[in-house]
């Protein structure tokens, strides 16, 4: 992405016919772009689109080199361009398939972090116990048990950071191994395999349409877990069978107080970078995000690609309007084919609602200068960097491919997350335009913040500052910053969502179909 700079704007492409404030600035600003100098006709806020020139009703409006949507009105030379005068129009893109895969990049050696061995093969980059609730009728009981282990119950097991209950709003009033099952079953099997999870227990009512026992089979969750429970399998509750709350408190307790000393028994081990597997995501975004978190999260993504790993781009919704830049890089056409049945299963799957896919930006977004859903998914994909596509995975689906790959999740941060890590992802690095201030446990997250405003403010949450590229830094300066924090976050240092704990109702599985 080509870049031209001055104190007052940021021209991004040669091609594009607008250019972002980088400050707020007044009307009557003489602001100068690409070969070119404009007078501003009213006030415009940082973040926001100018117009270098007249564009014509139903004119394209061009950033990043692509069409963000049509004029809906004239747009003078000068003039604020946002949601009043431009919208997204009819998407059509081409969308070539594989017809410029990149070659795989020369490896990057040497790359390690201190992370922990588990006996199938998986690295965990923390070490938690987990209380899995498979309905949420017995969400209360699985809270009530983690809750008797805090920091000072755990003091004598210093390799465990926490105990975790993971609960959710399902698990009943569903088809029984309908899509919404085979989701929701796909995500507890996900977060009891996660090599962040050292043991777990699992807690059900006894009547539910989700069964332990379903769960169990489906998931083989006996045979592959993060604790070595092959002979025995994981200890499971029935609140029915066990005589009601307070009688599966005590049982489960006492079940969960055996596994410690195992799960403690642990320590961290130096392992190559190749087991990393980072979940990408962008919330909260502005106009920067597109400019300088997200591309440098991009360099960050090649990076990991090159010593072997693997790097996942989410939120289907954020990369309709830029699925051509994924699809044409695609390692083949079957795989390119994935990608495009997701866009269109959304198309069909919003439209049941009434809703419309432009409808993503949120209000933040848009007060921070994006307009169209084209627009914010042009720079939300910069996140994948310029590595081959070469994998599509449905939500929360094992991830085993290596290099860059797409999971399908909607856009909302929790549920994209949550998809993710059940998936496998290890380590999760968030970019934030106007200031997420996000967790997710078991998985540690490093939130990059697009502008030093916002970072300055937020410093108490935010990890690091990519404003920094607008003031002189390089995006690949930064995205080796950001990479290099990847390894010490994966070797144990706590982020900022870690120092106050953050994380624990941030667990939110996506499920689809009717609530019965």
């Amino acid at each position: 992405m080509s870049q031209s700079k001055s104190a007052d704007v940021i021209h991004i492409h040669p091609d594009d016919n607008v250019c972002v404030a980088l400050r707020p600035l007044s009307t009557g600003t003489s602001v100068r772009a690409g070969k070119g100098e404009v007078c501003l006709t009213g006030q415009v806020n940082a973040g926001h689109k100018i117009a270098l020139r007249e564009i014509a009703e139903s004119d394209p409006v061009l950033k990043y080199g692509q069409t963000i949507g049509y004029a809906s009105q004239r747009i003078q030379a000068g003039e604020w361009v946002h949601s009043h005068n431009l919208e997204l129009g009819l998407v059509s893109v081409d969308a070539g398939k594989a017809i410029q895969t990149p070659a795989a990049p020369d490896p990057l050696t040497g790359y390690t972090f201190s992370g922990y061995r588990r006996p199938n093969g998986s690295v965990g980059t923390r070490n938690y116990v987990a209380v899995i609730s498979n309905v949420n009728c017995s969400a209360s009981v699985s809270k009530y048990v983690a809750e008797r282990f805090g920091p000072k119950e755990l003091e004598p097991y210093p390799q465990i950071d926490g105990v975790l209950a993971f609960t959710h709003d399902g698990g009943c009033g569903i088809r029984y191994s309908g899509s919404s099952h085979q989701m929701l079953n796909r995500v507890l099997g996900g977060i009891a395999r996660h090599p962040n999870i050292g043991a777990y227990l699992i807690i059900g009512l006894g009547c539910e349409q989700a069964s332990i026992g379903h769960l169990l089979d489906d998931q083989r969750l006996v045979q592959i877990s993060g604790l070595d429970q092959q002979r025995e399998g994981p200890p499971v509750f029935s609140m029915q069978d066990c005589g009601g709350t307070a009688a599966t408190v005590e049982k489960a307790s006492a079940a969960l107080a055996e596994l410690l000393p195992r799960a403690n028994d642990v320590r961290r081990e130096t392992v190559p970078a190749s087991h990393l597997i980072l979940a990408t995501e962008c919330g909260g975004s502005d106009a920067q995000s597109g400019i300088t978190a997200n591309p440098a999260l991009g360099v960050t993504s090649d990076m990991l690609v090159a010593c072997g790993g693997t790097s996942i781009l989410a939120e289907t919704t954020e990369i309709y309007g830029a699925e051509h830049l994924l699809t044409c890089r695609a390692k083949s056409v079957e795989v390119a084919d994935k990608l495009l049945e997701r866009i269109q299963w959304w198309k069909w799957y919003s439209g049941i609602f009434g809703e419309e896919m432009d409808n993503n930006p949120s209000l933040g977004n848009k007060e921070g200068g994006l307009t169209t859903i084209a627009e914010k998914s042009l720079g939300a994909v910069a996140k994948a960097g310029s590595s081959a596509l070469m994998e599509v995975y449905q939500y929360a689906q094992p991830v085993t491919a290596k290099g860059m790959v797409v999971m399908d999740t909607p856009g909302f941060d929790p549920m994209s997350v949550t998809g993710m890590v059940a998936g496998g992802a290890n380590i999760v690095v968030f970019t934030t335009g106007r200031g997420s201030c996000y967790g997710c446990k078991p998985v540690p997250s490093i939130k990059v913040v697009s502008n030093s405003v916002v970072y300055e403010r937020l410093k108490d949450d935010m990890d690091i500052d990519a404003g920094v590229i607008l003031t002189g830094q390089t995006v690949q300066e930064v995205g080796r910053q950001i990479f290099d924090e990847v390894l010490a976050v994966a070797s144990g240092k706590q982020t900022k969502s870690e120092i106050h704990g953050i994380g624990e109702d941030e667990f939110i599985p996506w499920t689809v179909g009717p609530r019965l």
